[in-house]
This record gives structure tokens, C-alpha cells and sequence, in this order.
């Protein structure tokens, strides 16, 4: 069993940055796949990006790429995702999740446990 829980959500302009990071709870953070997800009113969650179990593999949507970096501390059983040239299309409920599979990591299915989410606005 994992626990997650998001923070670092708030209100920004566009062209700004935020730093969301993800706290997770257990021992066996470093054997999870992890990732960001968001969903925007109306809308279905969406894959955001992706990191491996040791940080080596990175994934991204396409419309984030080159934006937003994903990174990850096992050591503090952590999982980050600094967003830089806001846009509001960017605003949503960003979620953090975690995988015990590898395998179908830009999917909402491929993951097993998810945080609440936190909430990041973009807007003048």
C-alpha cells in the first residue's frame, strides 16, 4: 500500500512557473514507477509524465514537452514535477500516482494508487 499526497498547486500567471511535489508514504517507493496526471473541468484525466523506478526513463505528453520536468528523490520517497511557461490550458487538478508495472505508464489504468490531487490555476 502506498500513500500519496500532492502539494505545491496554487494560482499563477501565464509564462509562470510552479514546482508540484508528491510525498509518498512505505518503503518501497523506489520499486514504483511514477507519475502526473491532470484533468480539467469536463474533461477525462491525462497523462502528464512518467519517471522509471530509478529515475533513468522519463515520459511526457506532447503537450507539455519541453515545459515541465519530472524528477524523483527515493531517498526522500519523493516525486516532483516543475512546470515552467504556464499556459492556461495548463489549469487542472494535477494528480500524482504510482505503478507497480511499467508497462502502460501514460495510461490511467497502468496505476495502482492515486494522491487527491492539488489544484494549479493559470490565469492574468
Amino acid at each position: 500500500q502506498v500513500q500519496l499526497v500532492e502539494s505545491g498547486g496554487g494560482l499563477v500567471q501565464p509564462g509562470g512557473s510552479l514546482r508540484l511535489s508528491c510525498a509518498a508514504s512505505g518503503r518501497t517507493f523506489s520499486r514504483y514507477y511514477m507519475g502526473w496526471f491532470r484533468q480539467a473541468p469536463g474533461k477525462e484525466r491525462e497523462f502528464v509524465a512518467a519517471i522509471s523506478w530509478s529515475g533513468g526513463n522519463t515520459y511526457y505528453a506532447d503537450s507539455v514537452k519541453g515545459r515541465f520536468t519530472i524528477s524523483r528523490d527515493n531517498a526522500k520517497n519523493t516525486v516532483s514535477l516543475q512546470m515552467n511557461s504556464l499556459k492556461p490550458e495548463d489549469t487542472a487538478v494535477y494528480y500524482c500516482a504510482a505503478a507497480i508495472s511499467g508497462s502502460r505508464v501514460t495510461t490511467t489504468r497502468g496505476y495502482d494508487y492515486w494522491g487527491q490531487g492539488t489544484q494549479v490555476t493559470v490565469s492574468s
